[in-house]
């Protein structure tokens, strides 16, 4: 019997462009200075730009975890597809 390679999944799958959207997102954010230097609106008296980063801050939080879990079931999934346990 000729020796056939074994069906592997795909590695870029959806859930993975979506691991890297949620992560690379903070980086675009913070990076791109221009849309968050100014001083109004003032949310308390603090100026937009001060809780903009703040607010990211929060929302980066919440991109990672969900990237985590997103890589948490890929990776059960695949460890499936195997027929083996994950770790």
């Amino acid at each position: 019997m000729p020796n056939v390679p074994e069906a592997r999944p795909p590695v870029v799958t959806p859930a993975r462009i979506l691991i890297a959207v949620c992560l690379t997102a903070p980086f675009v954010a913070m990076l791109w200075v221009g849309s968050y230097a100014e001083t109004d609106p003032t949310l308390a008296g603090i100026p937009f730009f001060y809780w903009y980063q703040m607010l990211w801050v929060l929302v980066s939080t919440a991109l990672t975890m969900a990237a985590y879990k997103l890589w948490q079931r890929d990776r059960r999934g695949r460890a499936a597809q195997r027929g083996g346990a994950s770790e």
